[in-house]
């Protein structure tokens, strides 16, 4: 039976977990929205970069090129097809840990008039350099707009079940 080693190209199946048990990243093909948090009056349960809707089948790297968390293709060495693994991620070695120097303020008046944010909300803001700065909305006062520009899963350690699925 062949055993992966570093420099082959496989496929691996994940499905990605939070402490509490939640679901936000996988490729195992699952009902529509099975992974998502849905709320029957929300239009866009799936909208959210993090959601894994609609993605499914198995992903395809080449371990030791970095194309995945490190750890994951540390733990693919060494494994045969069908064999399954679960690997721990801190945070600081996942998306980082929370930062709250990341969350900032910015006045309403500095907002154009045809702009309404809500809590909750994905933004890109560009900067005078055209770079771009993903944050969530955290709160909306009249005064001001509260932006959080950590990574969403910043902050939580994160468990991967990994199924090597083939050597090609």
């Amino acid at each position: 039976m062949a055993i992966a080693k570093k420099g082959d190209r496989v496929t691996i199946n994940i499905v990605g977990t939070l402490e509490d048990g939640t679901v936000f990243d996988s490729t195992l093909e699952t009902d529509e929205d099975s992974c998502c948090s849905t709320d029957e009056n929300s239009t866009d349960a799936c909208e959210s970069d993090d959601c894994c809707c609609g993605e499914s089948g198995p992903m395809e790297l080449v371990i030791g090129d970095d194309e995945f968390f490190t750890q994951i293709e540390e733990a693919l060495v060494g494994m045969a097809p069908g064999e399954k693994k679960t690997i721990v991620i801190p945070a600081v070695d996942a998306f980082g840990d929370y930062d709250e120097d990341k969350v900032f303020q910015v006045k309403r008046s500095d907002v154009p008039d045809d702009i309404y944010p809500e809590v909750g909300q994905e933004l890109e803001l560009t900067g005078e350099d055209d770079e771009t700065l993903e944050v969530a909305v955290v709160e909306v006062t009249d005064e001001a707009i509260v932006l959080d520009s950590n990574h969403p899963l910043a902050g939580e350690d994160i468990s991967y079940e990994v199924e090597l699925v083939e050597i090609l």
